[in-house]
């Protein structure tokens, strides 16, 4: 018993310090779908992103497509592009495991899928916990990573444009 009366006081001021954090100091939050490709956490808004599914076993490829687009699928009446994530940001690729998900984003009406190799959570990033892509060391475009999140567990997440990566101001200008 005297362990218990010992232990109870600390967790009463560990809930007392998370509640005297000022969250607006934090600066504004933006909310993340986290996903994993390789080794590697993303994110992308989670406003944009409109369900996730399972990958099928049959993806219809298009011809003459660029390798990224690994082909269309039809989610409930709708003809959904997905793109193959690792090939477009210039990662090798991995094999595709139970895990694997396609991320359907929808921009500006534009909709399509994105292949990952698993989902992991809807993370709230605040401000103070972004920084500029241009430190990244990586193989991946530049262009393509909007943030780099430092969340307070020490993972670091990209946070992708999705605009810039899938070029969806020339698709738009290109249907008009």
């Amino acid at each position: 018993m005297a362990e218990i009366q010992n232990t109870t006081p600390a967790k009463k001021e560990a809930s007392q310090d998370f509640r005297d954090i000022d969250v607006e100091s934090l600066g504004e939050e933006h909310i993340n779908l986290v996903f994993k490709l390789g080794q590697e956490n993303f994110g992308v808004d989670v406003n944009m992103v409109r369900e996730i599914v399972r990958v099928p076993s049959f993806i219809t490829r298009v011809p003459n497509a660029p390798a990224y687009i690994r082909g269309v699928i039809n989610l409930r009446g709708t003809i959904v592009p997905v793109f193959d994530m690792h090939m477009k940001i210039g990662m090798a690729g991995h094999p595709l495991t139970d895990e694997a998900r396609i991320v359907v984003i929808s921009v500006n009406e534009v909709t399509f899928g994105m292949i990952v190799n698993s989902v992991r959570e809807v993370l709230t990033i605040y401000d103070s916990q972004l920084e500029v892509a241009t430190k990244l060391s990586s193989a991946i475009d530049r262009r393509y990573v909007l943030w780099v999140a430092k969340p307070a567990d020490d993972r670091l997440i990209l946070l992708l444009d999705v605009s810039n990566l899938f070029e969806l101001d020339q698709i738009l200008e290109d249907s008009e």
